[in-house]
Parts: structure tokens; sequence; C-alpha cells
């Protein structure tokens, strides 16, 4: 069944992206560079694939701007708000239910596409959203929920997450080239960022003769974080376009239903990667959670 190959091949190639992000924060490296950096190197890359695969003939059709600036503003606000989540509540709670938004591009493939799950996919497609619950709860975090922020920003970026990941099925149903659509969208995305970066480079260079005034050395300190989180945005950004580039193919080679689950697993890598790296040791759930990955998948293919 090639396209369930290519879906496991999504969520392995993304997981890479999220762990030059883990690197990147690990490493203390800007926020804003990352996310710039991601943004450039994705849209380059989606560039490329719409050179040739023939994408680049539809950015004529207005359709693609919409859909891609939707898709982008999924991807790129989705991760600035789930950011701002983590400042206001546990990632132990926050990450479980923004992955939930592919509970939603399920029930959107069931209800508008007429997909049908049998008993052995709902199985499935259960024991994967389990896994991708699983792997993100530390019971040794506090969980206590003491902004009202947290249920804003945690709610958009289900919404926005959802934008994304739903939104490929739909600009595949209605004809158009996800290589195009992804670049569209990630372009749009970049401008985002790149404004953002140049704000914050033009706070941190303007000289403020008052007490409150960055030394000499935080400013050299600024810089590094930017060129760290930059250089590590720009690699994760090539597996972005990867990831998301396969996850499109398996979108439109097989059910979303079921694609989107095994998408949703992606943070699984981030979780090897610390292992194997950072010598992390996995709890109790997260070992629960890689059987259930496994589980999931064997059901699904039965």
């Amino acid at each position: 069944m090639p396209w369930l190959l290519v879906a496991i091949g999504s969520a392995l190639v993304f997981g890479l992206a999220g762990w030059w992000m883990k690197v990147s924060q690990m490493k203390q490296g800007g926020r804003t560079a990352l996310l710039l950096g991601l943004y450039a190197s994705g849209t380059a890359g989606f560039a490329a694939q719409s050179l040739t695969d023939g994408g680049w003939s539809a950015l004529g059709d207005w359709r693609l701007w919409l859909y891609g600036g939707i898709v982008g503003a999924g991807s790129a606000w989705g991760n600035a708000v789930f950011m701002k989540a983590l400042e206001h509540g546990p990632a132990s709670i926050t990450s479980p239910i923004t992955n939930l938004n592919i509970v939603l591009v399920v029930a959107m493939s069931v209800a508008w596409y007429g997909e049908r799950l049998g008993p052995a996919e709902a199985a499935g497609i259960a024991l994967l959203l389990g896994a991708a619950v699983l792997v993100a709860i530390r019971p040794a975090e506090k969980l206590r929920l003491s902004s009202r922020l947290w249920y804003i920003y945690t709610g958009a970026a289900v919404l926005l997450f959802t934008f994304r990941n739903g939104g490929l099925k739909v600009t595949g149903e209605a004809g158009l080239p996800s290589s195009a659509v992804l670049f569209s969208g990630y372009a749009l995305a970049l401008l985002w960022f790149a404004a953002a970066a140049w704000r914050e480079q033009a706070r941190s260079a303007a000289p403020r003769p008052s007490p409150d005034s960055p030394t000499p050395a935080v400013r050299s300190e600024a810089a590094a974080r930017f060129r760290i989180g930059l250089r590590h945005g720009l690699l994760a950004g090539l597996f972005s376009y990867g990831g998301l580039q396969l996850y499109a193919l398996a979108l439109e080679t097989g059910p979303a239903g079921l694609a989107a689950p095994i998408f949703a697993t992606n943070s699984l890598v981030v979780a090897a990667g610390s292992i194997l790296v950072y010598r992390e040791r996995l709890t109790r759930l997260q070992w629960l959670a890689f059987a259930c990955l496994m589980a999931g998948l064997v059901v699904i293919r039965l």
C-alpha cells in the first residue's frame, strides 16, 4: 500500500524538522530567527518542487494564493500561538491538545468527502492519536493552569493547525498542485517572520541612552542567539518542506482519515532523537506511546 509508506515517511521527515527546532532550543537559539530560517528554506524547497513538477504554472490562479494564504497562516500563526500557549501553560497539556487538530481533519474527511472508516481503521486512528498525546505528557511537570490566555492561545493553535493539515486535503480535492499551494503559503509566512525579525533586530540595535539600554555583551549574545536560531531554522525548513510534500502526496493517494493521524505522530521522532543525542530517558507513558504507534500502524495495515 504505497500511500501508507508515504504517510509514514511524511511523519519521519517532518519529525526531523521538529528535531532541529529542539536542537535550537537546547542551544538557546532565537525563536524568531528560527522561524525565519524555517520558512526561508521551506519556501526555496517548494519553489524548486513547483518548477520540477509543473506546479509553477498554477501560480496565476487566485484560488491558489487564497488557499495558500490559509495554509500558510495556519502554519505560521499556529506555530506562533502555540509558543505563546507554552508561556502560559505546561507543555504536558498544551502539546497533546494541539495535536487533537487531527480529529477535526478526520471528521472533515468523513463528513465532506465521504471517506469511510471501518472498525480496524477507527482502532488504528485511536492508537495513533493516543501515541501523539502520550509522548508529550511529563508526569513531573506542574499541571496548574493559572492564565486564561492559555485557553485562547491553545484553542487558536488547534484551529490554525487544522487549517494547515486539513487545508492540503481541500486543495488536493480542488485539483490545485500541492507544491504551489505550499510555496505560496510558505512565501507569505516568510514575509511575516522577516518583518518580525527586522523589528526585533532594530530594537536590539537602536541606541538608547538609558540604564535599560543593552550592553555590548548583551547585544553580542543576542546576535549569537539569532545566528544559532537562523542556522537551525534553515535545516528545519528543509525537512518541513520534505515532510509536508510527502503528507500532501499521502492525502492525494490515500484516505485523509488515516494519513492525518499517521502524520501527527511526527513528535515521536523528537522523542527518539532526545534519547539518542541528549540521553533523555523515556517515561513509561512515552514507552507506551511508541507501543501505540506500532500497534496503530499494524492495525491500519491489516
